[in-house]
């Protein structure tokens, strides 16, 4: 096949492994992005904004398979409608949508769920467009990405406190995002599958293990405070709608193998 894969949000966490991934398997690949990039080693960079919509029908333009990497803390279920205007317009054969565990088991229906699980609805809806589209599509969903549990110890680390605060009650089974990576692309040259199996790391961890390793990892020492969360989604969490369903596919890289390779 000659036609382009377009990757949104190519030069994101997820998409900047899924573009060269999509290289080594002989294709074309377009990537959309807000900011201008010079078009190289056969990948070709369009300028687009998918919050607006603007750019999008000359990105979608013969890209019979589209790879949605784009995503934000908000906004995904407008990005999703705009993108599938485009997309449905332009006749795509395909289209590939990362969501997350949880999107459909993590109520967020107050502002005290809203303010820190905002991101669990917008993926939902999102999810709901894609499949209202009338597109064929694909769906994976996956736990949080290793890079996202650093980034939010590290966040935490940086609060002029003497503690490192966590979630109490919650654990998490971080995935590498270079094997969600690899998995996307499996999907996007295969047959359009619905919603698939989820996608998780091998092992569950307590937050606070996590907090601890991360420490370790930095050589610092300091006190972990589990903190209570409130609201309806934050109980779901503690019950773990976050943890993946029976018959997840699971990667191989855990968090140790994670944090080896990272200077903290």
């Amino acid at each position: 096949m000659t036609s382009p894969i377009l990757v949104t949000g190519g030069t994101g966490t997820l998409g900047r492994l899924v573009v060269p991934l999509l290289r080594d398997a002989g294709r074309t690949v377009r990537v959309l992005s807000r900011s201008g990039h010079e078009s190289r080693d056969g990948i070709e960079f369009v300028t687009g904004d998918m919050s607006t919509g603007e750019g999008l029908d000359a990105a979608v333009q013969g890209a019979e398979i589209i790879v949605h990497c784009a995503g934000s803390a908000k906004g995904d279920e407008v990005k999703a409608e705009n993108l599938v205007r485009a997309a449905s317009g332009a006749g795509a054969a395909h289209l590939v949508y990362i969501s997350v565990v949880g999107a459909d088991r993590v109520p967020v229906v107050s502002a005290v769920d809203r303010a820190a699980f905002g991101y669990f609805a917008a993926k939902r809806e999102a999810e709901r467009i894609i499949v209202g589209s009338g597109l064929p599509f694909t769906t994976l969903r996956a736990t949080q990405f290793h890079d996202w549990i650093l980034m939010t110890l590290g966040q935490m680390a940086k609060l002029p406190l003497p503690v490192l605060p966590t979630f109490a009650g919650v654990r998490f089974q971080p995935v590498d995002s270079g094997e969600v990576a690899a998995r996307l692309v499996e999907l996007a040259l295969g047959k359009p599958g619905g919603l698939v199996p989820d996608i998780a790391g091998p092992r569950v961890y307590p937050m606070e293990d996590l907090a601890r390793s991360y420490l370790r990892a930095g050589g610092r020492h300091r006190l972990i405070m589990p903190v209570p969360t409130p609201g309806q989604a934050a109980r779901a969490y503690r019950a773990g709608a976050n943890l993946p369903l029976d018959g997840a596919e699971l990667g191989k890289r855990t968090w140790e193998d994670f944090l080896a390779e990272r200077v903290i």
